[in-house]
């Protein structure tokens, strides 16, 4: 026992040797090329970032040009100011040796289970020793110097030193470095100076200062992190409950961002790219030149009609903003992009970029559910039908709830038309081109919400992830999209179907002009070409949009072919035009960023498509006309697709009883009649998920059908009905055998003889139900005589010889009996 004993302990003394060794190894193995952490407080200056136009040769925005920093005292440093770094970066950071064991664990275990390096547990003091010394490189070992500086640092400085350096290093965006600057670039005020309310919104910058800037579009995000930090300086101790209730409601007011930038919501959309990409510091020192894509003369162009278009809009239809997006289809470059009326106006919200917020579509989301359904099958001459529908299968043709069903009447859905009417029968080139809501609701139902969406967010939009939530009123703008997005994927219809991912970028180099970044035209055929021609045949027809648009409307342009399409979303919120040719795509929003309604009479073509024709006409005055491709004629297959709503069917047809004609009916009394039953929905022909197959069997089975056929049945009674040209179900009852006539004798008897020179006399009784029109005498085939009155006596003479006598019998109708005797003749 002795001896097992006496080996355990050996073994644990060797246990304990070897790991101080192999640690002293590790720490000696990362020790021997750290920098002095004494020399902290001495950072270098780092290059800035530079942003171009797509020439090259215009810089649009620097990040940063020179650091704005100004470096202060602890003592100027207000405690409050202090407190809110620390429990927005650090909560533990009085009590750590420089990093947080627990905080590394639980980043390690996040990092394990996502397969990545995505959080690293940084202390305050850690930070600083990754911003001065070590870059932003994830990797085990730069984590390991990071710790091991951290440790050296925290025993060199004391607490109040560590804070004091990393509130003058620090990044708070819009090239505020360091607690002074940052106060001075937001508030126009020293340190000594802010509030607690103010304290707690810079500590909220230095996690993501692209993303919560005040200038940028994340202002409530920016919101919800200072009250967070507010509610924490309150948790421990530094404010008491009468100051966290005030400052929570204090009402903060930023100075103007004044730096020098030129398209700003573009600039501001390339930077987030930009931060998400390469971080925050790199960024922001790592002296990079940022070729974009951007095209500044449409870019001025863009800006001036937007803020012209606005003004009006303001006046006539209460719709204080306006956004615009144009992008080469044939490259999916961003060439302009103007993301509220005035990015400076930060009274209304100006630096708010719409162009990549969600918004409700209106009807611009239409034609991805059209696309579907020709791919299915359906053509543009289809027919559906433009009358009051209730789509729930749970509510009765009515738009109640139907009886012993338990839900509410809000959960019926009957959508109405813009203007309150109803058409009728509209093919859906009438339908797309007028923008008719209710057919294009069953549109949607016929091509399914799910694999809809799947096209949308194959062509480019990024939005509609919670498919639970979307229903029929999506192919009316019931999910949000970005305008930005809208764009590029119109774009996929104007290149033939082909989509080029939209970007914002040509090239990047770094300080040392090494490319790290550069735009590749790479493109994927989402759909078939001949439907992308087919939407631009439908969106750029003028005759068939003109019953709604007229014929000299915003979308129409004179001189070229253009293809558009507007939308309004519920309670007229916003309005949108997005419209092409082959070389560009425009989008154009309309509304209010506090998201009130427009005046009723702004929809899509009244606000939005003047902004979106004076843009695109100063763009193209100059350019050459070009044509969207032609889609080429195709057979249709089945009558329903090419217009027809009712069976048709073609039938042979007596002309005197108006019967169906029997093989007793003579061909010249028979006539071909083309028959139509009462019309019927399109589900009463067609499978949806089988359109070219055969015809439907059940229609009954599908759950829409029901109020389908219900709401065409009230609408054809309410106009009196409808011209239904039904078959006969009988069949001829005037040629038939008792109605032929009847020959009650025949005169001279068969096989009689006569001499010759002399006239036979041939009779006959005939007995008939309907007068006899005539009566026709044959010898061995050759008519001899005809008789149209009687008596019925023909006579006949001939050489000697056999005769066959044929004698033909016709009623006015035609119907007939005929009888035959032999004849000799002798010499």
């Amino acid at each position: 026992m002795k001896s097992i004993l006496k080996f355990i302990f050996v073994f644990f003394l060797f246990f304990i040797f070897t790991s101080a060794v192999s640690l002293a190894g590790v720490f000696l193995y990362f020790r021997r090329d750290l920098p002095d952490p004494t020399q902290i407080s001495k950072i270098a200056l780092h290059e800035s970032t530079k942003i171009y136009d797509r020439s090259g040769e215009q810089i649009l925005y620097e990040i940063h040009g020179e650091e704005k920093r100004t470096v202060i005292s602890r003592d100027e440093i207000p405690s409050y100011v202090k407190a809110a770094t620390v429990v927005a970066e650090d909560a533990n950071f009085w009590n750590h040796s420089g990093f947080s064991v627990k905080s590394i664990l639980r980043a390690l275990v996040v990092n394990i289970l996502e397969g990545k390096f995505t959080q690293g547990g940084s202390t305050i003091t850690q930070q600083l020793v990754k911003n001065a010394f070590l870059g932003r490189q994830k990797t085990i070992a730069r984590k390991i110097k990071e710790v091991m500086l951290a440790y050296e640092i925290e025993k060199n400085f004391s607490k109040e030193e560590i804070l004091e350096l990393y509130l003058n290093q620090i990044s708070y965006g819009s090239n505020a470095y360091g607690i002074e600057a940052a106060a001075e670039t937001f508030f126009g005020k020293k340190t000594e100076s802010l509030s607690v309310s103010e304290a707690a919104l810079l500590a909220s910058l230095p996690k993501a200062p692209t993303y919560y800037s005040p200038y940028g579009s994340n202002f409530k995000e920016l919101k919800n992190r200072q009250e967070f930090i507010l509610e924490r300086m309150k948790e421990f101790g530094y404010i008491n409950e009468e100051d966290y209730r005030k400052n929570s409601a204090i009402k903060i007011n930023f100075l103007p961002q004044r730096e020098k930038i030129q398209a700003p919501h573009f600039i501001m959309y390339v930077r987030d790219y930009l931060t998400e990409r390469y971080g925050e510091n790199f960024l922001e020192q790592g002296g990079l030149k940022v070729h974009t894509t951007i095209d500044t003369d449409l870019q001025k162009i863009a800006e001036k009609t937007i803020k012209e278009g606005a003004a009006q809009n303001e006046k006539l239809f209460k719709a204080k903003n306006a956004a615009l997006t144009a992008i080469d289809p044939k490259t999916g470059q961003i060439l302009a992009m103007v993301g509220s009326r005035d990015y400076f106006d930060l009274k209304n919200e100006g630096n708010f970029n719409v162009a990549t917020a969600n918004r409700q579509p209106g009807s611009a989301f239409k034609p991805f559910a059209y696309t579907l359904a020709f791919k299915k099958g359906l053509r543009p001459e289809t027919t559906l039908f433009d009358v009051f529908t209730e789509f729930n299968p749970l509510c009765d043709s009515d738009g109640k709830p139907k009886e012993g069903v338990l839900i509410s009447q809000e959960k019926c859905y009957h959508p109405q038309n813009y203007d309150e009417k109803y058409r009728g029968p509209i093919s859906l080139r009438e339908a797309l081109a007028q923008s008719i809501n209710v057919p294009a609701v069953k549109t949607l139902y016929i091509a399914g919400i799910n694999k809809t969406i799947n096209l949308a967010q194959d062509m480019g939009i990024t939005t509609l992830k919670n498919r639970d939530r979307y229903g029929l009123s999506l192919v009316l703008g019931g999910g949000e999209v970005k305008l930005i997005d809208l764009v590029a994927a119109y774009g996929v219809f104007a290149n033939d179907g082909s989509k080029h991912p939209k970007t914002a970028i040509l090239k990047i180099e770094d300080k040392n002009g090494n490319i790290i970044e550069e735009y590749k035209n790479n493109s994927f055929q989402i759909i078939d070409p001949e439907i992308a021609r087919t939407i631009s045949d439908i969106l750029s027809d003028n005759n068939a949009r003109t019953p709604i648009f007229g014929p000299a409307s915003p979308l129409y342009f004179e001189d070229r072919q253009v293809a558009a399409k507007t939308g309004t979303s519920q309670d007229y919120r916003d309005a949108w035009t997005v419209g092409y040719t082959p070389e560009i795509v425009v989008g154009v929003w309309v509304g209010n960023n506090d998201n009130s309604p427009l005046v009723k009479s702004g929809g899509g073509a009244m606000a939005a498509a003047p902004i979106w024709h004076n843009f695109l006409k100063e763009v193209l005055k100059d350019k050459q006309t070009t044509f969207l491709p032609k889609p080429m004629e195709k057979e249709i297959q089945k009558p329903i697709l090419s217009g027809s709503y009712q069976n048709i069917k073609k039938i042979s047809i007596d002309t005197i009883s108006g019967l169906i004609a029997t093989s007793l009916t003579p061909p010249e009394f028979i006539e071909e009649r083309a028959y139509q039953d009462e019309p019927h929905s399109i589900l009463y022909f067609i499978n949806k998920d089988d359109i070219l197959g055969p015809v439907q069997e059940n229609p009954s089975q599908d759950s829409q059908f029901e109020n389908w056929e219900a709401g065409i049945k009230k609408w054809l009674a309410s106009r009196g009905g409808f011209i239904i040209n039904l078959p006969p179900q009988d069949f001829d009852n005037i040629h038939t055998e008792e109605n032929r006539p009847k020959i009650i004798s025949v005169s001279p008897f068969s096989n009689s003889r006569f001499f010759g020179g002399i006239n036979i006399p041939i009779s006959v009784a005939v007995e008939s139900l309907f007068e006899i029109s005539k009566i026709d005498f044959f010898a061995n085939g050759e008519i001899f005589e005809s008789l149209k009155n009687s008596p019925w006596q023909a006579n006949f003479q001939g050489p000697a010889g056999q005769y066959l006598i044929q004698i033909r019998i016709f009623d006015k109708f035609g119907n007939q009996a005929e009888a035959s005797l032999t004849l000799f003749i002798d010499s």
